[in-house]
C-alpha cells in the first residue's frame, strides 16, 4: 500500500497501516534500485516502533533490485547524512522526524549527502506506486544485492569533534532533552567527550514517545527542559527533535533562543573563519541575520523552507552555513547537510569561550520582534492565503515563491503551507512589538474564516 499522500516535496511520510506498509517499503526499495544509477547505498533508521519493519522491507526490495546495502542501523538523520559523505553512498533514512508515533517515513540523499531532485522523488512515486499496483513493466532480472553491516557512530561522533575548537572552555552545564528520540543515542557518545555536566531528559530510546511529541516547533514540547534548566541552574539547554537533525537551544533563564538567532550567532562564528562567505537562509529566517550577515560583508542566499532546496543551495554557492527558522543548521563542514548535534557544539563553544551567559551573548543578534511559527489546521489553504493577501498587503511587497509572503519596510508575513503536514503555518516578524501582535491577530482571524 502506498497512498499518493506520503509523497511530500522533501521525503515520504505517513501514517504505517493506513498511508503505507512494509509491501509498500518492499515497492520503494525496488524502485530506488531501478532509479539508482549506484550499485551500494547505505541505510539507517531512528528508534520508532515500525523502524525495524519498514527498513529490512525497504533494504529487501533495494537487494531484489540488485543494489547492495549498507546497514547502518540506528542512527539519527545527520548521522546518516555523515554516513553518505564520509562513505560517499547514496544514503536513505527511515524515519518520520517530528511526526507522531504512528508515522514513518523516508529521507532521501545522493553521494557525499548531496539532496536528490524533485524529479528524483516524483519519479520514485510514481514507478514505486506502479510496482505496488503490479501495474509495473517487469525489471530486468540478474544477481540480487547483499547486505553488510556499517556502524558509523564512532566515526560520526570523531567528525563532529574535529569541526569545532573545543580547546579551552570553561565547564558547562547542559540540559539535553531527546524526547525519547535519536539524540539520546548521539548526544552522551558526543558530549562525554567535553567537560560538560550533563543533565539529560528523556534519553532513553522509545518511539511511542511517552513524554512529549518529538516536535520542538510546539512550545509546550519544550516546558520540561526549560524547567530543568532552571531546576539545576544549567548554563544551556538543548532540545532536539525526533530524528536529531533539529535542535532548539534555551538560554540559562529558561528563555527559548529564536533559531534565528542562532543562525546569527553561527554565521559570525562562520564568517570569522571565511570573511565573505555566503550564508543561506529560508524565506523565514528573521531580516536581522540578513543584516549581521551584511555588516560582516558576507552574502545571504535565500531558499524556499525545506532541507532539499537548503542543500542545494548549500552546494550551487558552496556556502559555509545554512540555518532555518526551524532549528535546521547546514554547515560546508557537514557535507553541506543539516546537523543539530554540530550546532549544538558550535554554540556550546561559543558559550564556553564567553564569561556571558547565553541570554547575553544572543541579545545582541535580536533585532525584531518575532510571533514564531504558528500553525493552523486549514480546509482551503489557497483561499486563507487570499483572505490574508487581500487585506493585509496593502502597501507590501507581495510574493509567492514560497507560499504568501507580505514584505514592507519595518514588517513582514509570511503564510505557507506545511511540506509535511496538513497545516498552514503563520510567522511574523516588525521592528514594533506592537506591529507584529496587530498583524499577527488579523491573519489568525482571516485564518480562521475558514
Amino acid at each position: 500500500m502506498l497512498k499518493a499522500e506520503i509523497f511530500k516535496a522533501n521525503d515520504i511520510r505517513g501514517i504505517v497501516g493506513a498511508e503505507w506498509d512494509t509491501q509498500g517499503a518492499w515497492a520503494l526499495g525496488r524502485a530506488y534500485a531501478q532509479l539508482s544509477p549506484e550499485p551500494r547505498i547505505v541505510v539507517s533508521r531512528d528508534m520508532r516502533v515500525t523502524g525495524p519493519d519498514i527498513q529490512a522491507a525497504f533494504m529487501a526490495g533495494v537487494t531484489s533490485g540488485g543494489v547492495s546495502v549498507g546497514d547502518a542501523g540506528l542512527a539519527s538523520t545527520d548521522g546518516l547524512w555523515f554516513a553518505s559523505g564520509a562513505l560517499n553512498l547514496p544514503g536513505v533514512q527511515v524515519t518520520s522526524s517530528h511526526n507522531p508515533s504512528a508515522y514513518n517515513g523516508l529521507k532521501f540523499c545522493l553521494p557525499g549527502a548531496k539532496p536528490v531532485t524533485p524529479r528524483f522523488l516524483a519519479d520514485l512515486a510514481e514507478l514505486a506506486r506502479a510496482i505496488d499496483a503490479g501495474t509495473a513493466p517487469a525489471a530486468p532480472a540478474g544477481p540480487e544485492g547483499t547486505v553488510t553491516t556499517a556502524d558509523m557512530l564512532g566515526d560520526y561522533v570523531a567528525y563532529l569533534l574535529s569541526c569545532v575548537d573545543l580547546t579551552g572552555l570553561r565547564h558547562l552545564k547542559v540540559v539535553v532533552d531527546a524526547g525519547n528520540g535519536m539524540a539520546g543515542y548521539t548526544a552522551p557518545a558526543v558530549l562525554s567527550h567535553l567537560d560538560v555536566e550533563l543533565v539529560g531528559l528523556y534519553l532513553d530510546l522509545d518511539g511511542t514517545f511517552p513524554n512529549h511529541q518529538p516536535n520542538p516547533l510546539e512550545p509546550a514540547n519544550l516546558v520540561a527542559a526549560q524547567q530543568a534548566v532552571r531546576q539545576h541552574q544549567a548554563d544551556l539547554g538543548v532540545v532536539f527533535d525526533g530524528d536529531a537533525d533539529r535542535a532548539f537551544m534555551i538560554d540559562e533563564t529558561g528563555t527559548v533562543v529564536n533559531p534565528s538567532a542562532i543562525t546569527a550567532m553561527i554565521a559570525v562564528q562562520e564568517l570569522a573563519r571565511e570573511p565573505g562567505g555566503t550564508i543561506v537562509v529560508n524565506t523565514i529566517t528573521s531580516r536581522a541575520v540578513h543584516e549581521i550577515v551584511g555588516e560582516l560583508g558576507g552574502r545571504v542566499v535565500e531558499s524556499k523552507v525545506g532541507h532539499t532546496y537548503m542543500k542545494a543551495l548549500m552546494a550551487e554557492h558552496q556556502a559555509i552555513f545554512g540555518g532555518e527558522h526551524s532549528a535546521h543548521y547546514y554547515f560546508r563542514d557537514f557535507f553541506g547537510a543539516d546537523t543539530g548535534m554540530l550546532a549544538a557544539l558550535v554554540v556550546l563553544a561559543t558559550l564556553g569561550r564567553s564569561e556571558q551567559p547565553l541570554s547575553a551573548l544572543v541579545r545582541q543578534y535580536t533585532r525584531y520582534a518575532a510571533s514564531g511559527e504558528i500553525n493552523s489546521t486549514v480546509t482551503d489553504q489557497a483561499a486563507a492565503m487570499e483572505r490574508v493577501a487581500a487585506a493585509l498587503g496593502s502597501g507590501a511587497v507581495v510574493t509567492r515563491t514560497d507560499g504568501l509572503k507580505l514584505a514592507a519596510d519595518d514588517w513582514w508575513l509570511s503564510l505557507r503551507a506545511s511540506n509535511t503536514e496538513p497545516l498552514l503555518r503563520l510567522n511574523v516578524e516588525a521592528r514594533d512589538p506592537a506591529v507584529m501582535a496587530g498583524l499577527r491577530d488579523a491573519a489568525l482571524d482571516l485564518i480562521k474564516e475558514d
